[in-house]
Parts: C-alpha cells; sequence; structure tokens
C-alpha cells in the first residue's frame, strides 16, 4: 500500500539523519552516535521501506548493498583522459621538475598543492544532479570498467553530494587502510581462504568483485584528488580551493594537503609526511605535488599521457624488521649454491615478504646473518628483497654463525635439472610443454643426464612416464624438434655459461659471429666484446676449455641444433652504436625478444631502466612508469610504428633522436 505523509517524512529525516552520520563517520571521522544507535536508525528506515516500497530511493542508505552479482564489467570512456603522473626519486631531480615549471610560468617560485601519494586504486565518480550515477576504474587511462554497483558499497562516498552542479566527475583513489587490510587477511586466513599480499592487491581484489556483497564487507574508503568534467559557471581557481569545495559537497579529501611555496618548502613537507610514513593509518609511496594555479595548470600543458605541472616525488625502498626463521640452499643452473634467508612474514613497501636472497658465503660473512637473528629487510629497487643488516642487541644468546655447505645432498640432480629447465626456459631455446616436473622426472628416471640427451628422446618413451598421455608426449617431442631451429644468442644463453645472461650472450655473437670463433677466443679477444669484462671472459674461456662442455656443444650440432651465423661487423660501424634503448609496454608484431635481439644486432644497447642516459625509450600498449620517467626526462618516445620504421631504416636514426618541438 502507498505509504501515508507521516510515514513519507519520516523516511525522508531518517535518510538525512543516517548521510549525516554517514558523512561524519567515513569522511570526517567524527561520529557523534554509536554503532548501535546508528544500527536502530538504519533498521527503522529498512522496515519503512519494506512496508512501503514506494519509499525506496536509489540514494537510499539501505540501498549500499543488494544489487545481484554482475556477470563481467563492462567498458567505459572517460570523457576526459585518466592521465598518471611522471615520478622524481630526489631532491635534485625534484628541483629540476620546479625550474621547468617556473621557467615556462615566467616566475621564481612556483606555489604548490602537496599531499601523501595513496597506494590504491584511481576511480572516476560521475555525479548527475548531486546523484552518483557511475564509478569507473581508470584502466587504460581512456577506458576503464564499470564498477558502479561496488562503489555504492563504499561508505565514505556519497551516493548524493550537496548542492553539487549539474553534472560533476569527481576523482581520487580507492585503498584500503592497514587495520582494515589486517582484519581482513585474518578473516581470509581464519575462514582457509587466500590471504592478499598488501592492502592494495586487497583493495583491488575487492573492488573488482562481480558481487557487490562481496565487496560491501571489504573494508574499502576513499579520498578524493580532483576534478574532471563538471558543468558549473563558479569553478574554482586553484587547487587546493577545489579540494575545499569537494569537502563541502560532502566528499572526503586528504586532511594532510598543504600549500607550499618553492623547492624548500616542498622538501620539507615530503620529509616530514615521509618521517611519519610508518604512523599513518594506511599506506602512502610518495608526495603529488600540482601546481596550485588552475591558470598555469593550463598553460603548462600535458606531455604524452603525463601533466606537466604535476609529479609524484617516490620514496626511497621501505625498510622493516623481522626474524630469521631459517637459511636453506638453492641450486642454481651452473650448480652454485645461493643461501636463501626464511623470513617470518613482515609487509615491506606494500609487499608480505617471507624470503630475502644472501647471495653468497662472503655476503653470510660480511652481514654475520644467523637463524634468529632480528634484521632490517629492503625490497632493493623495490622489488627484490635482500636484508640490509642484522640488530645484535636483538641476537640470541645461543646463536651460531652460518657455515654454507660445500654441498647439498643431491646436488649434482639438482644442478642438471637447473641447468635443463634453463635450457628450456622460453629465453632461451624455447621448448614448449617441457616444464620443471617433467624435467625432474627425465631426470629421476636416467633419461636425460645433460641438455643433449632432450634431443634423443622419443614419445614412446615419454607416454611411458607416470600421468604423462601419449598425445603430450607427441607434443613435446614436436616442441623440441622445433627447437634446433634456433640463434646464437639463444644458444650461448640456454648453456649456461656463468656470467653470460641475454645481454652477454648477444654481444658475443655479434661480435664473434659464430660459435667457432667464440670457442676460439682468448681471454684477451673476449674482453674486447662490449660489457665483457675480465671476469666474464675468463669464465666464458673456462667454460669452453672444458672438454664435457666442448663434447655437449658437439653433441647438440650433431643431433641437428643449428642456427645462422653472420659477418662480423666492427660495433663502431653499426648504425646503433652507442645508443641505450627501453622497451615498456607489449608490442603487437613482435615479440620483446625479437625486437631486443633486431636492436642489439643494430648495435643498441637494450636496458631495463629510464635514466639520463637513455637514448631512446619504445612504448608500447599498456607502457607503464618507464614511460612516465622517460616523459620527465625528455627522453625521445616511440610507438610501435616508429620502432619499426627504425629498424628498416637504422641510418635514419637522427630522426628519431631530434627533440620534439
Amino acid at each position: 500500500m502507498p505509504a501515508s505523509e507521516a510515514a513519507r517524512r519520516r523516511a525522508d529525516r531518517l535518510r538525512r539523519e543516517l548521510e549525516e552520520h554517514n558523512h561524519r563517520y567515513y569522511v570526517l571521522d567524527d561520529p557523534v552516535i554509536s554503532d548501535a544507535d546508528y544500527d536502530l536508525l538504519l533498521r527503522e528506515l529498512q522496515a519503512l521501506e519494506a512496508e512501503h516500497p514506494d519509499l525506496v530511493t536509489p540514494d537510499s542508505p539501505t540501498q549500499r548493498v543488494g544489487a545481484s552479482p554482475a556477470a563481467q564489467f563492462t567498458a567505459v570512456r572517460h570523457p576526459l583522459p585518466m592521465l598518471s603522473l611522471a615520478n622524481v626519486f630526489d631532491g635534485e631531480e625534484f628541483a629540476d621538475f620546479h625550474r621547468r615549471c617556473a621557467e615556462q610560468l615566467g616566475i621564481e617560485e612556483v606555489e604548490f598543492v602537496a599531499e601523501p601519494k595513496l597506494d590504491g586504486l584511481a576511480i572516476s565518480l560521475i555525479y548527475e544532479q548531486g546523484r552518483l550515477v557511475r564509478a569507473a576504474t581508470r584502466g587504460d587511462g581512456s577506458t576503464g570498467e564499470d564498477v558502479t554497483h561496488n562503489v555504492r558499497t563504499i561508505r565514505a562516498i556519497p551516493l548524493r553530494l550537496r548542492g553539487a552542479p549539474r553534472l560533476l566527475e569527481v576523482r581520487g583513489e580507492i585503498y584500503m587502510e592497514k587495520r582494515g587490510f589486517e582484519a581482513l587477511n585474518a578473516r581470509q586466513a581464519a575462514a582457509g581462504q587466500k590471504t592478499f599480499a598488501n592492502p592494495r592487491n586487497a583493495a583491488a581484489g575487492s573492488l573488482r568483485q562481480l558481487d557487490p556483497r562481496i565487496t560491501a564487507e571489504r573494508p574499502l574508503t576513499m579520498c578524493c584528488y580532483g576534478v574532471g568534467e563538471m558543468d558549473t559557471p563558479e569553478r574554482p581557481q586553484t587547487q587546493m580551493a577545489t579540494l575545499t569545495w569537494l569537502g563541502e559537497l560532502g566528499l572526503r579529501v586528504s586532511p594532510e594537503t598543504r600549500v607550499v611555496r618553492g623547492v624548500a618548502a616542498s622538501l620539507d613537507y615530503y620529509a616530514g609526511i615521509g618521517a611519519r610514513r610508518a604512523a599513518l593509518a594506511y599506506e602512502i609511496d610518495g608526495v603529488v605535488f600540482k601546481v596550485n594555479d588552475l591558470a598555469q595548470q593550463a598553460a603548462l600543458g600535458f606531455v604524452s599521457r603525463a601533466p606537466r605541472w604535476a609529479t609524484a616525488f617516490k620514496f626511497p625502498p621501505d625498510e622493516r624488521t623481522t626474524r630469521v626463521l631459517a637459511i636453506e640452499v638453492q641450486v642454481g643452473r651452473t650448480g652454485a649454491l645461493t643461501p636463501v634467508a626464511r623470513l617470518e612474514p613482515v609487509l615491506v613497501g606494500g609487499v608480505t615478504v617471507t624470503n630475502a636472497t644472501l647471495h653468497n658465503a662472503d655476503e653470510i660473512r660480511r652481514k654475520d646473518v644467523r637463524v634468529g637473528d632480528t634484521v632490517v629487510v629492503r625490497r632493493a629497487g623495490d622489488v627484490i628483497p635482500e636484508i640490509v643488516r642484522v640488530v645484535p642487541e636483538l641476537r640470541p644468546a645461543d646463536s651460531q654463525p652460518y657455515e654454507l655447505p660445500d654441498s647439498v645432498p643431491e646436488q649434482e640432480q639438482a644442478r642438471r635439472v637447473q641447468a635443463i629447465i634453463h635450457f628450456a626456459s622460453r629465453r632461451a631455446l624455447d621448448i614448449e610443454g617441457l616444464g620443471e616436473k617433467l624435467i625432474e622426472q627425465l631426470v629421476a628416471v636416467g633419461k636425460v643426464r645433460d641438455v643433449a640427451d632432450l634431443y634423443r628422446l622419443t614419445a614412446e618413451e615419454l607416454a611411458a612416464l607416470e600421468r604423462m598421455a601419449e598425445k603430450s608426449a607427441a607434443n613435446v617431442v614436436q616442441a623440441i624438434e622445433r627447437s634446433k631451429d634456433t640463434t646464437l644468442p639463444r644458444l650461448l644463453h640456454g648453456l649456461g655459461i656463468r656470467e653470460v645472461g641475454e645481454a652477454t650472450a648477444a654481444n658475443l655473437a655479434n661480435a664473434l659471429g659464430s660459435l667457432e670463433n667464440l670457442r676460439r677466443a682468448t681471454p684477451e679477444q673476449l674482453e674486447a666484446v662490449r660489457d665483457v669484462g675480465p671476469v666474464v671472459a675468463a669464465s666464458i674461456a673456462a667454460w669452453f676449455a672444458e672438454p664435457g662442455n666442448a663434447a655437449l656443444v658437439d653433441d647438440l650440432v650433431a643431433l641437428g641444433v643449428h642456427w645462422p651465423e653472420h659477418e662480423v661487423a666492427p660495433p663502431e660501424t653499426l648504425p646503433l652504436n652507442g645508443l641505450t634503448v627501453v622497451l615498456t609496454g607489449g608490442l603487437a608484431t613482435l615479440s620483446r625478444d625479437d625486437a631486443k635481439a633486431r636492436l642489439t644486432a643494430l648495435g643498441a644497447k637494450v636496458a631495463g631502466s629510464v635514466s639520463k642516459k637513455t637514448s631512446l625509450v619504445v612504448a608500447g600498449a599498456e607502457a607503464g612508469s618507464k614511460l612516465d620517467r622517460a616523459v620527465e626526462l625528455g627522453v625521445p618516445v616511440l610507438d610501435e610504428d616508429a620502432l619499426l620504421a627504425l629498424l628498416d631504416e637504422p641510418t635514419r636514426v637522427g630522426a628519431w633522436l631530434r627533440p620534439a618541438p
């Protein structure tokens, strides 16, 4: 039955009260009633709406949860692109960023808005007539995914704004606070479900649930940092005024945001927030600086996918303290023993770390790492965990120095397995279907003792192995046969010569032209090859001087492994000699390995990171931080078409090196 006027007025009042309490609790962090009292109001509204369905409104607090699970997320094109930010990593680079802004604006000092760089997911919210109508992830910057139903469950995001314009796109970051992340992982573990590595992964996984009811159970929140499309004649004139206005509309903005002027004040803010980083309720990985004046932002404009008027000043690698539970030894492809510390799990730089390499016996002795030690752990380059130092005052009284064993049980078999796994890997001979478990079986039953034995295997022998069907066996034999047609760099890399990785293998092949030239080369001749020093040269010469290794190579050739050889050109005559190229993103017409091989053959050095010494960056689909870094440093950027043109006409490289006007 239709609701009475009294019921309608009561429902309206309950909605307003609940919205105000949501705002005070989730946005202002200043609740004025208890959770129990809030629940009483919510249950009363739920009862009214259940009795009178005509009272239900799309923005009612009762509608935070309840949508049916989605089959998939639909694509959404952003009205204005959601650009990424360029990064700086030290005070000198930030000063360069300030100088460029000041010079282009013709002023001495630039006024910035500084705010913590939250470690979450960028989100776009569209409000029409003050009501939330759509939420989308950033995606590739142009197109994201529609996550409206899930975003509606996040109580920090108002479903209706106060006094908003006809159209407003709000941009911000969805994230998970540390306390909520820890509680979520505890619930997941108790239920026997997978735990999350860090708050960012937990937030991403929670936001992209097909069932909004699951998202509603996750402790997500949001902080706004700007606007996109908007329809209002009275737009704020500064970034800070924009954030203040968003707060007045009922949206959450960072209370840590400040206006700073010039380099010194900016660095003071960066140092101050960095000192309080561990005490913050949420994870941050740096500080975002944006030119405050919006007219100055427009004058500075954009470069590629990043604005010239903003940058992210990233923090150095995060460090945490944990305990060494054990030290174990791994056998590498060359038979080398690598000690690994097993750690009490600890969150470092947003990632749960349980292992850290100890490199070798000298490293263990130098740092005096022992089982039971309390150690400081860092993610080197924010990627590889390493032990920085031991905390000696917390060492157990009965601890003993660790001695790396000369050998480990079954070391030779383990070495064989690792050597064959490496030989068959994608970046070496690329034998599809020959995985670790199958290799372990083949070595264990004595069918394969070295990589040459792979080319003697028959489908019948493989099919006789446990859990190996005839069709799978035939496919593996075919893949082994295809791998005979390879390249010299791939073969050299696959042989597992100590100190010879992909880049060195390519340099050796390009410089010496043939395997025979390489086998006969003296250490002095090897040292003449780019990036080959005395240690690497001695290792290569020693490997080929070993009779067993020479016999293995002869065996591979006799079994049909072959590759094209080419005339050797002096490095200085190669058209791309002296250039350093970085590849980022996916390429449609070339694999990353093929692009790298072709660039190297033309004399270029292909590096893994962008620096001031980088000559060119090739950016494919979904290029990430390397592209941002190139834009920040002014390194020329090529798309895939330009790369193909460069490979076809490398002598015209100057056309690409010429700075853009």
